[in-house]
């Protein structure tokens, strides 16, 4: 087990001071209901309230796709931080001071992001020297100035190709290199990726600098913006431009802003404007749609004002839609981007913001598109694809609104269009509860004795002394843990436990399993004897046939019939049990 860099009693301080409901309560809405309060559970696709967080234990658990644990891990999982980051979040909304010092990189893959925070002081030493000055003065005539080049890590590619590779060859070894995707190699020799390009870091969830794109500013180039390549650190559909900036921002403000590219929101920064995030101009994946859903209640997507952006909007806002989030719209005029209206019209934007349109109102305008609506045809088609729209949305009001607009629009009698749409609605994707797991009575015994030992330190003594071996990997593993806790600390707190072990995520799938037994609060010794019994019985059988087997394969008699009579001496010992 990891050990934390936090003495344990002083996360057990800081969880104990934490209030778990009211941390929850910051990321997702949470409904007393009983003992518990029960929300929405941010970690699947929920569409009715399945996680319930239990402020006496100081436990949630969804009792959909079994995420468990405490308000730590929870902080862990919801913004993708590591569990002494979270930690340290938890504390400081509880007025605990700590210090967690600097944060060590993921051990996989640690030589890459070397390499790339490495690049990031060449690239942004480049671009205040003397040979950055012309860059410096590209990106103010953008609007860019020395403040939002400092902030977003602005640097510059020098003109000579292989300036950083050079570098890079002083501390790494060639593998590495060429796995950042920052070198390419010709028969020639090993050549920069960029060169002649100011960069723009991308980032990854955490804030680590994983790819770049590089823009031409004095030359001429095919590609305007050119990007690192996919790498074994840089998935472009895992990620959002900004995320990391923006995620605490989004959560202040109740509200996140999506754009498509990366100018799109330093632009936007540009102006005051910081809960905004990119999808780097990539269609939006599931994962990308659930990590909005997680930064704030209100969506506000904002594209480019052009065919293929209004196009993108309608993809994000589906893929939005199928997890239950429905996106307010900002619809540019006269086909600008993001960047360029902000540049000509920023106070307006920022009006925009406060009057979004309705995802419904955008979608019907864009399915009006190059159809006349005073020709059946194209009446007809029309309304057709409204109603898939209308289906796919489960909001009663916006539907509602929706139905009578169409009806407006087109005259078309109010009973067909709904005869049309039906009663249902389509139903939004729902991860179904766990199937009951089949355990044969071994597995059994020893989830059992497990559910009593994370409950009653007794229990734990009498397996230290009757239990030498579980026959189950996982619960071998808890077992041990449950042990070594209670040897350390001479009690036994379910909380504890999970923040014990630094919210493994193995140990912590197995005793949500365990949780899940229908158990009685209160125990026998009986009951506990018997499982202890069965946990033997199998250890005997077990050794028993691993002997049997040895015994065939073996060839010298007097070894043969020790090994015998071995077996016969387990035999009445599992008749005794």
């Amino acid at each position: 087990m990891l050990m934390s860099y936090i003495d344990q009693e002083k996360i057990k301080e800081i969880r104990d001071a934490a209030d778990i409901v009211e941390i929850i309560s910051n990321y997702v809405s949470l409904t007393p209901r009983g003992k518990n309060y029960f929300g929405i559970c941010p970690f699947h696709d929920d569409n009715n309230p399945s996680m319930s967080v239990n402020r006496d234990k100081k436990i949630y658990k969804c009792f959909s796709c079994g995420a468990t644990g405490t308000v730590f891990k929870f902080v862990m999982d919801y913004e993708n931080i590591s569990f002494i980051e979270a930690v340290k979040k938890v504390a400081d909304s509880a007025g605990i001071n700590i210090d967690i010092g600097n944060i060590p990189k993921l051990k996989n893959h640690s030589k890459l992001y070397e390499i790339y925070n490495l690049s990031l002081k060449f690239y942004t030493n480049n671009i205040n020297t003397s040979a950055g000055k012309e860059a410096r003065e590209y990106l103010k005539a953008r609007g860019i100035n020395d403040d939002i080049i400092k902030e977003f890590q602005i640097g510059l590619a020098l003109d000579d190709k292989d300036s950083l590779s050079k570098l890079l060859f002083k501390k790494f070894d060639e593998k590495s290199i060429m796995k950042s995707g920052l070198v390419n190699k010709n028969t020639y020799g090993f050549l920069d990726l960029f060169y002649g390009r100011i960069m723009f870091p991308l980032y990854d969830l955490k804030g680590n600098v994983v790819a770049y794109s590089g823009r031409i500013y004095n030359r001429e180039d095919k590609s305007k913006y050119f990007n690192t390549w996919e790498t074994e650190i840089f998935k472009k559909g895992e990620l959002l431009y900004n995320y990391h900036r923006a995620k605490d921002s989004a959560r202040l403000n109740n509200q996140i802003i999506v754009m498509e590219g990366f100018m799109d929101v330093i632009r936007a920064y540009s102006i005051g404007i910081t809960n905004v995030v990119a999808t780097m101009g990539t269609a939006v994946t599931k994962e990308q749609a659930i990590l909005i859903k997680k930064m704030a209640k209100e969506v506000i997507l904002c594209f480019d004002g052009d065919d293929a952006g209004a196009h993108a909007t309608m993809a994000c806002a589906d893929e939005l839609i199928a997890i239950g989030v429905i996106p307010k719209i900002i619809a540019l005029k006269d086909g600008l981007d993001p960047d360029e209206y902000i540049m000509k019209n920023g106070d307006e934007f920022k009006n925009l913001i406060k009057n979004t349109m309705n995802v419904m109102d955008f979608k019907l305008n864009y399915l009006k598109k190059g159809k006349n609506l005073n020709n059946t045809i194209d009446e007809a088609q029309f309304v057709s694809e409204a109603i898939k729209e209308i289906k796919k949305i489960n909001d009663d009001i916006l539907r509602e609104l929706t139905i009578k607009k169409i009806v407006n629009e087109t005259g078309l009698d109010e009973g067909i269009l709904r005869s049309k749409l039906g009663n249902n609605k389509v139903k939004m994707p729902k991860v179904k509860p766990k199937p009951k797991i089949k355990m044969n009575k071994y597995e059994m015994a020893e989830r059992n004795l497990i559910y009593y030992m994370l409950r009653y330190p007794e229990v734990i003594k009498i397996y230290n002394t009757k239990v030498t071996y579980m026959p189950t990997e996982e619960y071998r593993f808890l077992a041990r843990e449950i042990k070594m806790f209670y040897n350390e600390y001479g009690f036994i707190k379910e909380a504890d436990l999970i923040d014990y072990v630094e919210c493994d995520e193995d140990i912590v799938k197995t005793i949500s399993k365990i949780e899940e037994a229908d158990l009685k609060e209160n125990y026998s010794n009986e009951e506990i004897d018997d499982y202890i019994k069965t946990i033997k019985d199998y250890n005997v059988k077990n050794e028993i046939n691993r002997l049997t087997a040895n015994m065939k394969k073996e060839l010298d008699p007097l070894k043969k019939a020790e090994i015998a009579q071995k077996i016969i001496d387990l035999k009445k010992e599992s008749t005794n049990v």
